[in-house]
């Protein structure tokens, strides 16, 4: 198929540099691109596999940002005023 398409002149740069780059036509490294870029996302993903987290015994894996919070908190606390600031973390 032949049509018109307009580049920005950044965009014909970066073609043109990759057409010395690899060695081949301005068409076949657009054409590249594009495919490359255009295609099908691959839904078939490979998973790893689960393993432990080696969290002490107690210790809710879910409830681990919260906990964060908390020391960012306490930590911001103790900084605006540490001679005051007692802590409240558990």
């Amino acid at each position: 198929m032949r049509t018109t398409v307009t580049l920005d002149a950044d965009v014909e740069q970066y073609i043109r540099n990759a057409c010395q780059k690899r060695r081949k036509s301005f068409k076949r490294v657009l054409n590249d691109a594009l495919r490359e870029s255009l295609k099908p996302a691959d839904t078939k993903r490979e998973l790893l596999p689960p393993r432990a987290m080696g969290l002490t015994v107690g210790v809710d894996p879910r409830r681990l940002s919260d906990f964060a919070d908390e020391l960012e908190a306490d930590a911001f606390l103790a900084a605006e005023n540490p001679a005051t600031y007692k802590g409240t973390s558990k």
